[in-house]
């Protein structure tokens, strides 16, 4: 089970910090990920990291300005954001990915919580 949780309202330019606990003791089998779906659209990807966070990518809208991270002592995985913009302003989910390989796709997770809405205000 994911629980995502760090959603808000934030300004733009400001800085928002999303967590998301798993369950379970196999968190370090899962590759992570956390994507987002605005009012209207499809859900996108937005960033991933490996098993053991040594790997990690991002979509081209958001680097340089998220950072995803993860604590395998904890089960968790964070989301870093940073210098917010309006367009940013979506539902935020994380997944989980069993698969040896990253990737960007939503059908190649595994497990889903239940997003966090993040607001930013111009």
């Amino acid at each position: 089970q994911l629980q995502a949780s760090g959603g808000g309202l934030v300004q733009a330019g400001g800085s928002l910090r999303l967590s998301c606990a798993v369950s379970g003791r196999t968190f370090n089998s899962y590759n992570m990920a956390w994507f987002r779906q605005a009012s209207g659209t499809e859900r996108e990807f937005v960033a991933v990291i490996s098993r053991s966070g040594n790997i990690t990518y991002y979509t081209s809208s958001v680097k340089g300005r998220f950072t995803i991270s993860r604590d395998n002592g904890k089960n968790t995985v964070h989301l870093q954001m940073n210098g917010l913009k309006p367009e940013d302003m979506a539902v935020y989910y994380c997944a989980a990915d069993r698969s040896s390989a990253l990737t960007r796709l939503n059908s190649g997770y595994d497990y889903w919580g239940q997003g966090t809405l993040v607001t930013v205000s111009s």
